[in-house]
């Protein structure tokens, strides 16, 4: 059995993005997260890593309102936002992508990316098109270039490789004036050189835009964070800088299973 091996972080400042306090979960008779305390500062980025059902994703539905917690609050720069629609959520700031992809094959990389844009605006349920000074199409345009996607602009999402619809994921994360993102797993499927990329445009976001991350690569994870809390059995049980993650024996351990090289 694997215990808590927490020491609370201290924070320079009181502004904080996320603050978690005693999350838990339950699906009938099974605990899925119990006792989750976190803060995560304004801009900050971190990882949460652990094994398969550790809780990671259990813990981002919670955040987000896919599931409400069993007990505990959540506050969102704060706010308490633990009993808000996933909706509301949004429309304060908070984005996420998911382990599936969630896009519209049919239409094109840039329609997506605007689509998300005029879905958080003002504008959202306007039937005109876009006019060459529409607000949502130039940011749009923006985010297609943040995350390299500048020539598939005009190609159909299902023409695209898995590696550049992840990175698609991320610029309809990027969509209106996101705060703080969730980042599911987008590590998940690519190739090396995918992964490098993936990792360049992480570490180029704005830095007013914190995010979490959940990842099983531990080389992606620990290079786009700079703080890492490790997950177990629905516990928080060790946080650390990467460094420290990285060169913990019991990490090494249980999740690695040896020295990580």
């Amino acid at each position: 059995m694997v215990e808590s091996n927490i020491v609370p972080r201290l924070q320079d400042t009181g502004a904080y993005a996320l603050e978690l306090s005693d999350i838990a979960r339950h699906f009938g008779a099974l605990v899925a997260l119990s006792g989750i305390n976190m803060r995560i500062a304004a801009g900050e980025r971190r990882a949460v890593l652990g094994s398969n059902g550790a809780g990671k994703t259990t813990l981002f539905n919670a955040i987000t309102g896919d599931f409400l917690p069993t007990r505990g609050s959540i506050r969102f720069f704060g706010e308490d936002i633990t009993d808000m629609p996933p909706h509301e959520r949004i429309r304060r700031g908070l984005r996420r992508t998911y382990q599936i992809s969630q896009l519209f094959g049919g239409l094109t990389v840039l329609e997506n990316i605007f689509l998300s844009c005029r879905g958080v605006s003002r504008k959202r349920f306007a039937l005109t098109r876009p006019g060459e000074r529409d607000v949502n199409m130039a940011q749009a345009i923006s985010i297609l270039h943040a995350v390299h996607l500048e020539p598939y602009g005009d190609t159909l999402v299902r023409e695209l490789s898995h590696g550049q619809q992840r990175q698609l994921e991320i610029a309809m994360a990027l969509a209106g004036a996101p705060r703080f993102i969730l980042f599911d797993e987008p590590a998940a499927g690519l190739s090396p050189t995918e992964r490098r990329d993936l990792i360049a445009i992480l570490n180029a976001l704005p830095k007013h835009i914190g995010y979490i991350i959940i990842e099983h690569d531990l080389d992606v994870a620990l290079r786009v964070s700079e703080y890492v809390s490790m997950m177990h059995n629905g516990r928080l049980f060790k946080e650390g800088t990467p460094r420290e993650i990285e060169n913990d024996p019991e990490v090494q351990e249980i999740y690695l299973g040896g020295k990580h090289g």
